[in-house]
């Protein structure tokens, strides 16, 4: 898949009630994954069953994504103004390497783009401007 823009939408612990609500209103079946489905969090853990990637995938082009706020999981708190985050994923690694570079210089980076535990790469930043970006490159299949 090229290079795409998503918007990445975040919640304080109902991302599963908010999708539920997108996905019956713009007839789609959300898809929805845990924290503790990705062991990023141990099973007995509160937060194990909240959504840490939820999707919407109302057309080829149209895609949200969702992922419920848990404590440590951002530098900033949850507040209307800092729950979107704009999303470049896809398969084309020198677009959003380049992408991920130039868009963070002089912004905050807090998570340098590398490998996840999922298989591909990652990273995440707030730009010079103040809004929260996440690039994922895809791994080969």
């Amino acid at each position: 898949m090229p290079a795409a823009l998503h918007p990445y939408l975040r919640f304080p612990g109902n991302a599963r009630e908010a999708f539920e609500f997108y996905g019956a209103a713009l007839g789609v079946q959300p898809q929805f994954a845990t924290f503790g489905d990705f062991g990023a969090v141990p099973a007995d853990h509160p937060a194990a069953a909240a959504i840490m990637h939820g999707s919407l995938e109302v057309t080829d082009l149209i895609r949200l994504y969702v992922s419920d706020d848990i404590e440590g999981m951002s530098p900033t708190p949850l507040a209307v103004g800092n729950n979107v985050t704009l999303a470049i994923m896809g398969d084309d690694e020198a677009v959003i390497r380049g992408a991920f570079e130039r868009l963070s210089d002089g912004g905050d980076v807090q998570i340098p783009l590398g490998p996840q535990p999922w298989g591909d790469t990652y990273g995440a930043f707030t730009d010079k401007f103040g809004i929260n970006w996440q690039m994922n490159i895809s791994a080969a299949s």
